[in-house]
């Protein structure tokens, strides 16, 4: 339970990280890099919180991002449409890692804006908080 408390720590100090840069109207190039690798961070503590969170509530144990994401809609962490919005995000938490070319990093920057407050949203799930 302590692991979880320390990650879920570190996942509302990156969150709030995240937030300063999905809060502006517009962003630089380098804005724009900073906030994917922001994204890239934030995505993976809230993996890994949610990988802690199964395994120490429900005795579920997940290997992979995709695994825990499905578990925790099983354990009523996240809902069907936060569900698949989680599996996207995933999907592009990969394409931030493999791909360098301007246009993707420009709908990837877009959307990580809609995924800002899917991921708080979950994090105050799992740290027993109401979420907004």
């Amino acid at each position: 339970m302590d692991s979880l408390k320390k990650r879920l720590a570190l996942a509302a100090n990156a969150l709030n990280r995240l937030r300063e840069l999905t809060e502006k109207e517009t962003l630089s190039a380098v804005e724009r890099d900073a906030l994917i690798q922001r994204f890239e961070f934030c995505f993976e503590i809230m993996w890994k919180c949610g990988k802690d969170y199964l395994l120490d509530m429900d005795g579920l144990d997940a290997a992979s991002p995709r695994k825990v994401i499905r578990l925790l809609r099983e354990v009523g962490v996240l809902d069907d449409e936060e569900t698949e919005q989680a599996l996207s995000m995933a999907g592009d938490r990969n394409l931030t890692a493999h791909t360098y070319d301007e246009k993707t990093a420009i709908t990837i920057a877009t959307r990580i804006c809609d995924y800002e407050p899917l991921m708080r949203n979950w994090h105050q799930r799992m740290a027993g908080e109401d979420a907004p």
